[in-house]
This record gives C-alpha cells, sequence and structure tokens, in this order.
C-alpha cells in the first residue's frame, strides 16, 4: 500500500493511510491476529472519515485494499463519498467461493472501480462473472496477477507494471 499511495501521489492524488486496530498491534507486537469484529471495523472507518473531513472538508474517495476495500464498500454510500476503489477485493473467503461476500455491491451507488488479480484466490475472474453487481462498479483485470495484483513470472508483466497499470487506471476514474 506504501508503493500505490507513493504512485497514486506522483498523480496528483492524496492520499490518507490508516491501520485497523488489530493490524497496528500486529505490526506493534508481530504474529497474526485475528481482524477486529466487522463493526468495530466499521466503526474505525466511520472514525476517520470524521477525522479527514473535519480537518479537511470536501469530496473524498474512500478504498483500500482486501479487507480494507470492503469495509469501504460497506460505507461508501453511507458516507456520501465521491468514488470508491478497491484492490484486491475479497469477494469471498479463502476457500469458501460458495460464500460470497456481495450482497451489498448489488445496490452500491458509488461509482466504484474494483482491481483485482485475475486469478486472485478470492475471486478471480470466472467466480466475479457470476455475481449480480452494480452497474456503477466497473472491474479492471490485471493479468495473471493474485490477490496481492502480484503476475506469475512466466506471464512477461512484473509486480512494479502491475501496480503503475492499477495506479492510471485509478487517477483516470478519479479524474
Amino acid at each position: 500500500m506504501s508503493e500505490m499511495a507513493a504512485l497514486l501521489g506522483e498523480s496528483g492524488i492524496r492520499v490518507v493511510r490508516f491501520e485497523f486496530p488489530y493490524m497496528a498491534v500486529r505490526r506493534r507486537e508481530g504474529g497474526k491476529r485475528p481482524p477486529n469484529p466487522q463493526a468495530q471495523l466499521l466503526d474505525c472507518w466511520r472514525a476517520v472519515w470524521r477525522e479527514v473531513n473535519e480537518r479537511e472538508p470536501g469530496a473524498w474517495a474512500v478504498g483500500g485494499k482486501s479487507m480494507g476495500g470492503r469495509m469501504a464498500s460497506m460505507l461508501a454510500d453511507e458516507l456520501g463519498a465521491q468514488a470508491l476503489v478497491c484492490l484486491g477485493y475479497p469477494f469471498h473467503a479463502a476457500g469458501k467461493p460458495e460464500q460470497p461476500r456481495v450482497a451489498h455491491l448489488a445496490a452500491l451507488s458509488t461509482p466504484t472501480l474494483i482491481v483485482q488479480g485475475e486469478r486472485d484466490a478470492l475471486g478471480n475472474r470466472e467466480e466475479v462473472a457470476g455475481y449480480l453487481l452494480s452497474p456503477a462498479i466497473r472491474l479492471l483485470w490485471l493479468a495473471a496477477a493474485d490477490h496481492d495484483l502480484k503476475p506469475l513470472k512466466a506471464s512477461g508483466f512484473t509486480h512494479a507494471q502491475h501496480l503503475r497499470s492499477a495506479a492510471s487506471a485509478i487517477a483516470d476514474f478519479l479524474g
């Protein structure tokens, strides 16, 4: 995410980054910690939104990587976000494609860009084609890329190329 924030910054897009509480504990103490309950994650997002808007009111896009993007997608309409950008959206939990996490995406009205790897284990191109998604959602598929947008070496693409492509598409999407 640091590299993506830097690439977006080069395009003139200001990025505010934050950590969910469980991620901050992981960073400080190491090891794996389970995510906070969904209600706490959503409250954390709302608190960041309020803080950013108090400091600098205006039209803001929301987004994130994986679960951060999923939480942002659940709040985008509520918050009145200008746009939503998700990188590596977790359309379902690992190994559980029969339990999609997409119900709220069918009614989403916020203009949305989801950047997804074609071979993402949490939602590949074939799986996602079967989901009912709002017409407000645009998908950008990165060739041979996984959940972290890293391509297979044999594809001829590099992770850096995919990140640059994603940043360029995000900049175009946000205008």
